[in-house]
């Protein structure tokens, strides 16, 4: 069995997910494939992670993918989550989380939606929206008018308001295929149809969603596609942490890697699994500074978080166990403090705490970064050595 260390998976990561330097050619659509989606509940961390990656690019450029050139999606991806996916694989990431078993309905009886409630709704959706970007307003004045009042019930508890019971279905429409993010309207989020480039094709007969469930209980080709680009990036890996970034059962992830012949390897004393024949590693070790945004793919996907986030940065950039709620300070493959950055006007405040000190050469590069965030970003940086006193986003 190929053994690979903590050092080899580093410096194959950093090299894989374009952050031992960044692209020079290639597509922000490369990009996002190489990275699984990029993490969008904060869409300016979603603009940083994806221009971070490749030489000269803008957060202008980024929307310019997304709402002009629609090589990009916004769309509920792993875990629920808003991510930027490529066009070109939603039908990948479409047949996949639309397969994944549904575990459990954590809304109490009363308020949750049956199966066949939840296939009219997704239906509805993908009609209403066809050809048309609607308002949540609008969209919920569609859906309701299309299956019943029923629909339209104020029952789920959210904000210090209420919504109305359709909307727990949002996910698993996007999951379907039948909605995805369309371009804001002023201050307003809208949804629309997946674009043309996408191809999304409805799910087959016979599915009953029901907030995510699945269409049948196998992997099949999108999952195992879905899988390879995971261990190419992300690899060594375990059925169990894949599981636990996609959001599935483990013992359907574990069937999964059984149906895509993964192969074993040793990673630090473990078993692992790569992409069969894929056991290479750079050379070099890792190295290199980087500034990470909120959830970036880098370190939510990296498995172990003991080995990414060793010493004191578990206790100080980890929130309850979880990555990717502070932004961090990634020094040669691993998490060496936490930052954060203030806008006030085209100023752009950036405070980075270090977990241990920097030589003169990474200090350099933290310089770098800096400027380079403020490129993407398109403001005037200035950096702060010192405590972050901002907490971990939710």
């Amino acid at each position: 069995m190929i053994e690979l260390s903590w050092a080899q998976v580093s410096a194959r990561r950093l090299e894989r997910q374009a952050l031992a330097a960044p692209r020079t050619g290639g597509t922000q659509a490369d990009v996002v494939a190489a990275m699984c989606g990029a993490h969008a509940q904060v869409m300016s961390a979603a603009e940083l992670s994806i221009a971070l990656r490749i030489d000269g690019l803008t957060r202008a450029d980024v929307r310019r993918a997304l709402w002009e050139e629609r090589s990009l999606v916004k769309t509920y991806g792993p875990r629920g989550t808003v991510h930027l996916l490529p066009a070109r694989d939603l039908p990948m990431w479409v047949d996949t989380l639309s397969r994944i078993p549904f575990a459990h309905n954590g809304f109490p009886e009363g308020i949750r939606m049956t199966p066949e409630q939840t296939v009219e709704v997704i239906e509805a959706i993908r009609v209403v929206l066809d050809g048309r970007d609607l308002t949540i307003d609008e969209l919920s004045d569609a859906v309701v008018g299309a299956t019943g009042p029923w629909a339209g019930d104020l029952v789920m508890p959210a904000f210090q308001t209420m919504w109305p019971r359709w909307r727990q279905a949002m996910a698993a429409a996007a999951h379907h295929g039948a909605l995805v993010f369309g371009p804001p309207r002023g201050r307003k989020v809208t949804y629309t149809s997946p674009p043309p480039a996408s191809a999304v094709p409805a799910p087959g007969a016979g599915g009953r969603p029901d907030e995510g469930a699945s269409r049948d209980s196998g992997p099949v080709d999108g999952a195992v596609e879905l899988l390879r680009h995971y261990l190419a990036g992300y690899g060594p890996a375990t059925p169990d942490q894949f599981a636990q970034w996609l959001g599935a059962p483990r013992a359907w992830a574990a069937r999964l890697f059984e149906a895509a012949d993964a192969e074993p390897v040793s990673f630090e004393g473990r078993t692992a699994w790569v992409v069969r024949g894929d056991t290479a590693a750079p050379a070099q070790a890792p190295a290199g500074v980087r500034l990470l945004p909120y959830f970036d793919a880098y370190v939510v996907a990296g498995r172990p978080r003991e080995l990414l986030y060793a010493g004191a940065a578990a206790a100080r950039a980890l929130a309850a166990g979880q990555a990717g709620n502070f932004p961090v300070l990634l020094v040669d493959g691993g998490v060496a403090g936490v930052w954060h950055q203030r806008r006030s006007g085209r100023r752009i405040h950036v405070t980075v705490e270090t977990l241990r000190p920097l030589t003169r050469a990474r200090r350099a590069e933290l310089d770098d970064q800096v400027t380079r965030v403020g490129e993407i970003l398109e403001g005037k940086p200035e950096l702060t050595l010192g405590p972050v006193a901002v907490g971990p986003h939710a």
